[in-house]
């Protein structure tokens, strides 16, 4: 019996047939569900029925990791992928937070590392859709700055704004953090602690980088993730059936296929 469950688990996650890719597609939306009601909620005041909410997002959360560490072929690289790390810290920080009677600051950074999770619906899509393997380099690099923002943001609210400013004050976070990765600097919102001097350096050097990351995807040719077998070209047209290097032929699945 516990084979047949393990089993019928990794089909839902690994499989191909269409009840495998429903669940998945239905496993992405809850991703990003989630996703987005932690970025809402990160400004404002904890109440019991969101406290209870939370707990049970963690309930689902905490289902998902373990039948993804169940069926994993190495348990051990999967424990080591930051995204499996960020998702352990967010159940754990969801499932306590009923427990202490208090809204800790850093408990919403805690539930900010759930953007993290990006990555990992990456993967997903990559498997599932054809236009996404496209358009992978551009979609990692907004997911990459998407992620930094979101979870920067998350950090200098729980930080270094003022509490009592509410939705306001997240949007002041937001506002910074912005404005200080894009070197603009308007000068109405700067950082009077060391520890904020040192939070914009860090924003500006990170924030740089991963526009270069974005405006190199958007401007260079479109390649497909694709490995070669042969010799290990990772990058080909998405038209292309030889190997550019070593001429052996490749398997890329078009939209024309089923």
């Amino acid at each position: 019996m516990p084979g047949t469950l393990r089993t019928t688990v990794d089909e839902l996650y690994t499989g191909s047939t269409r009840r495998a890719e429903r669940f998945r597609y239905a496993l992405i939306a809850f991703d990003l569900i989630t996703i987005m009601a932690f970025l809402v909620t990160a400004p404002m005041e904890q109440t019991r029925a969101m406290e209870v909410t939370g707990l049970l997002i963690g309930i689902l959360i905490a289902m998902d990791f373990a039948a993804r560490l169940w069926i994993a072929p190495d348990r051990r690289a999967m424990l080591c992928k930051i995204y499996t790390l960020a998702d352990a810290v967010v159940i754990v920080s969801l499932l306590i937070t009923p427990f202490i009677h208090q809204n800790i600051a850093f408990l919403r950074i805690l539930r900010g590392l759930r953007i993290i999770h990006s990555y990992h619906l990456l993967r997903d899509l990559r498997r599932a859709s054809v236009l996404f393997r496209r358009h992978e380099d551009t979609v990692i690099a907004v997911v990459n700055l998407f992620v930094f923002v979101f979870f920067t943001t998350s950090v200098v609210h729980a930080i270094f704004a003022d509490k009592a400013a509410g939705l306001d004050g997240y949007i002041d976070a937001l506002y910074f953090t912005v404005t200080t990765l894009t070197t603009t600097g308007y000068g109405d919102i700067t950082p009077q602690t060391t520890g904020g001097k040192l939070m914009s350096v860090l924003i500006m050097l990170v924030g740089v980088a991963l526009f270069v990351q974005l405006a190199r995807a958007i401007i260079q040719p479109v390649k497909v993730n694709m490995k070669c077998q042969t010799c290990g070209l990772l990058k080909h047209d998405p038209d292309a059936v030889h190997c550019k290097h070593c001429g052996e032929v490749v398997h890329i699945e078009t939209s024309g296929q089923t």
